[in-house]
């Protein structure tokens, strides 16, 4: 796999997280394409010190570092979904009209 096929498969990650992130109105998918764009970082690190760098583990550990910060993303983003959920009855963000301001 070259790094340019990697390349185009980050950035049709990227881009399917931001269009489910922009057009769902619901948490958890947004909380899933959030996911998906830092799965899509993840990738150009991983791709980049292989090519790039290939003696250096720098990207690695860029990504072990942005797979234990999404972990406590979606811990502390479900648990609020969890409490919406209980006061709401609706995790659609239309409905919950107290969290803008």
């Amino acid at each position: 796999m070259t790094i340019t096929q990697i390349l185009f498969l980050s950035t049709a990650l990227f881009f399917i997280g931001v269009y489910g992130l922009l057009t769902r109105r619901n948490m958890i998918t947004m909380l899933m394409a959030i996911e998906l764009i830092l799965n899509s970082v993840n990738i150009n690190f991983v791709a980049f010190n292989k090519y790039l760098y290939p003696e250096n583990l720098d990207g690695l550990f860029f990504t072990i570092f942005i797979i234990a910060i999404a972990a406590a993303e979606a811990a502390v983003a479900i648990a609020i979904i969890i409490n919406i959920y209980r006061n709401h009855r609706s995790i659609d963000v239309e409905d919950n009209e107290e969290m803008k301001y």
